[in-house]
Formats: C-alpha cells, sequence, structure tokens
C-alpha cells in the first residue's frame, strides 16, 4: 500500500510501515535514506540540543529519561553506556558522544537518551530538512 500523501512528517498515515524498536513503534525509515544520511539527521538533533541547552539540563534530561525507561523495561546496553557518561562531569566526553563522528558516536547515537529537549516543531523541521 502506498504512502498516505496527507500525512505530515513525523505522522503515521494509511499504508505507512512502522518498526518495532526498545521504546515502541515508530515509523520506519524512508526506503532510500542512507545509514549515514540517518546518522546526519541525528547528528544535527545532537547539535541543535548541545545549542540549546547547558550540559549539566542535557545530563538531567539523559538521567531522566534512563530512570523511566529502566522501570518500564526498555533498555539496551548503550544505555549503561549513555548512563555512564552521563553520571560523569566530563563535557568533553558528553560532547563527543552526542555530536562524533566516529564508530562508536555514531553507534551511541542510535539510542539517544537526550530526547525530549526539543520542542516537536523543531524536530519535525530537522527532519524535513534531512529528508529534502
Amino acid at each position: 500500500m502506498s504512502r498516505n500523501r496527507s500525512s505530515k512528517p513525523g505522522e503515521v498515515g494509511e499504508g505507512d510501515r512502522l518498526e518495532l524498536t526498545e521504546r515502541g513503534l515508530r515509523p520506519a525509515p524512508r526506503p532510500g535514506l542512507r545509514h549515514e544520511a540517518l546518522d546526519e539527521l541525528k547528528r544535527s538533533i545532537a547539535l541543535a540540543v548541545v545549542r540549546q541547552f547547558t550540559p549539566r539540563e542535557i545530563r538531567a534530561q539523559i538521567l531522566g529519561n534512563l530512570h523511566r525507561w529502566h522501570r518500564q523495561g526498555a533498555w539496551v546496553s548503550a544505555y549503561d553506556e549513555w548512563r555512564d557518561i552521563a553520571t560523569r562531569a566530563d563535557d568533553g566526553e558528553l560532547f563527543a558522544a552526542m555530536l562524533g563522528r566516529d564508530d562508536n558516536a555514531m553507534r551511541l547515537r542510535q539510542s539517544m537518551p537526550f530526547v525530549g529537549l526539543l520542542a516537536q516543531a523543531e524536530v519535525r523541521r530537522l527532519h524535513e530538512e534531512a529528508a529534502g
């Protein structure tokens, strides 16, 4: 079935594919969106977070999300690493995980626990830019 053309980015329409993740259902990545492009989207989201929030605010969001997800039973091994990064007061390590271009940073960005800091409209705009 084809995508419902009237749905906005981030919304689900009739015929859309969904994927099951540790945190529930979400729209499946669009066909043709390369792994590198998807990581650049996640990196642009992380960059927007770093520009708008202090390391202390970012750490608080990370730890709050991880605490909630652990209680809900939604846990992946990368969350252990994020928890360790967030509990240490090393801003360089935090920014390297969020913004780095190395394999480890790319792997960690697959499970970003700092979600929820940006307004939905800004996240939608970043998705649209990546798709454009």
